[in-house]
């Protein structure tokens, strides 16, 4: 299980750890915006415990029905922040039956790169792994499968949402306002992203862009999965998604619900980092830090 500022998702996989493949069973995704407000309090808002604490419920029927063996529950951006984290853990262990890990966010990268490039296609090296959350963003530079340099970075769809875009749809000047806030992040990071040949975006903001360029009738894993976007594509959709309005972003039918308020931002953070790297595609990848911490526990 990962549960970031915005989402909560559960993977169920069968590991053949000797052949190093994977049969999914089950993918679940739910937007629970467990990080609202944090930024701004310190705290895990109350009622956004609840709506975590409903999904933690709904997940463990799933595990009980599938007999699952293993189980670890890793918990990042918004539990790092928070100051009542005991409350959150105590909740997530009467009802799972473990603990959260709180990662590091060296971790957290680590555990990206590792799920996203398992199963990449023959790409150039070095790779840059992006993991865009609700919290925070980790970039992750590696070659061969191996993760080099990493950073966890404090920008992230909902957190650069309630920092600065409470316009709908958001004015030029909070759009301006955020872009700088994210340069500033980016000119700050001892990952250095120029020195990828590969740019490999994972998590639901980047998968969510994906759709939009591609134009999907409805969200479509498979043809997200390792699709190659020009990076003109990408950077025209990131506009697009900053200046609709939420109404018309949730009446885009690839849309989830629960992102359409958020995903701006997140748009804002790919657009100023797609910037600075010298790759012409963009890769989207469906396998994340989730597949990271099912192959971390064997």
């Amino acid at each position: 299980i990962d549960c970031g500022t915005n989402s909560i998702r559960l993977l169920v996989t069968d590991l053949d750890v000797d052949a190093g493949t994977a049969e999914d069973q089950v993918r679940r995704m739910e937007i629970v915006r467990l990080g609202y407000g944090v930024d701004r309090t310190g705290r895990l808002d109350e009622r956004a415990l609840e709506r975590t604490f409903a999904a933690c419920e709904d997940y463990a029927r799933v595990i009980a029905d599938h007999g699952v063996e293993r189980v670890r529950f890793v918990a990042t951006s918004a539990t790092r922040d928070a100051d009542n984290a005991d409350v959150f853990a105590a909740g997530v262990r009467e009802r799972l039956g473990v603990g959260p890990d709180v990662v590091t966010g060296s971790e957290e990268a680590a555990l990206s790169f590792a799920g996203a490039a398992r199963d990449l296609p023959d790409v150039e090296q070095p790779v840059l792994v992006v993991d865009l959350g609700g919290g925070s963003t980790e970039l992750i530079l590696g070659e061969g499968g191996v993760a080099g340099a990493e950073q966890s970075l404090d920008i992230g769809s909902v957190r650069m949402t309630e920092r600065h875009l409470r316009s709908d749809p958001p004015t030029a000047a909070e759009v301006a306002e955020c872009r700088e806030d994210v340069d500033a992040v980016l000119d700050a990071s001892t990952v250095d992203v120029a020195r990828a040949r590969t740019v490999v975006g994972v998590a639901g903001t980047i998968t969510t862009v994906a759709a939009h360029v591609l134009g999907l009738e409805a969200y479509d894993s498979a043809r997200i999965h390792h699709a190659r976007l020009p990076v003109r594509d990408v950077l025209a959709s990131c506009d697009a998604i900053l200046a609709a309005p939420v109404e018309e972003r949730r009446s885009w039918p690839f849309m989830h619900p629960g992102r359409a308020d958020v995903i701006g931002g997140g748009a804002a953070i790919l657009a100023r980092l797609l910037v600075r790297t010298t790759p012409d595609v963009l890769v989207v990848s469906e396998h994340d830090i989730l597949d990271g911490i099912a192959w971390s526990l064997v």
